[in-house]
């Protein structure tokens, strides 16, 4: 019995050996995804991931304070100046891109936003506009066109999608399009890399794809 006893504090300590609290910095574009793929990811391996969700804008000031971070899953191009400064290891991950959409709160009337023509005509007419704004959860256009702020909103189509008080009435003309990847990239500072390596793998999985797509993300591995 005594042999059993040792055998079986031996595995538990391996098991806590081996899980880890995954510290991560994640962009908003991305949470309603990522609230999806991390609980199974955590189920799975026996991790914690402790996330922290803001736009890169608001996330990298505070990396650069000394806040700990294992892994940053925001834009591509953010990702790409963080390798550059030697803050996150090189060679970044793409997990799915998404577009500027247009949204209006939910039972407000939709005006036409199917031209360059018809949307300049919309603008024109809306009393507010809202795009692309800073500064948290309460400065999402999402948040703005909600509570009313703003009559349009112009975001990233996988933000907007993530509040249901808005209604997505359109995505912007091919020609005004701007289209942004989101990337994964693990921190040169990192104390779990392991484990955050092993993460950015699960997100990229073929199992994510149709999470990424329901969410307003198309897959870009």
């Amino acid at each position: 019995m005594r042999t059993v006893a040792i055998v079986v504090a031996m595995l538990a300590a391996t098991a806590t050996a081996h899980a880890a609290e995954i510290i991560a910095f994640i962009s908003t574009a991305i949470k309603a995804a990522t609230d999806e793929l991390l609980p199974p990811f955590e189920r799975a391996n026996g991790h914690t991931i402790r996330a922290t969700y803001a736009p890169s804008g608001a996330l990298i000031p505070r990396f650069d304070r000394g806040e700990p971070v294992d892994v940053f899953l925001t834009d591509s191009a953010a990702i790409d100046e963080l390798i550059k400064r030697g803050k996150v290891v090189a060679g970044r991950t793409d997990l799915a891109r998404t577009g500027i959409g247009i949204a209006v709160r939910k039972g407000a009337p939709k005006p036409d936003v199917s031209s360059p023509e018809a949307l300049k005509r919309a603008l024109l007419a809306a009393r507010t506009v809202a795009h692309a704004a800073p500064g948290g959860p309460n400065g999402r256009v999402s948040v703005l066109v909600s509570s009313g702020e703003a009559e349009i909103g112009l975001q990233q189509v996988s933000e907007l999608m993530s509040n249901p008080q808005v209604e997505v009435i359109g995505m912007l003309p091919a020609q005004l399009q701007l289209t942004t990847i989101y990337s994964a990239g693990v921190t040169t500072s990192a104390s779990e890399a392991e484990a955050a390596k092993a993460l950015i793998k699960a997100l990229t999985a073929p199992s994510a794809a149709a999470i990424y797509k329901a969410k307003g993300l198309d897959p870009a591995w």
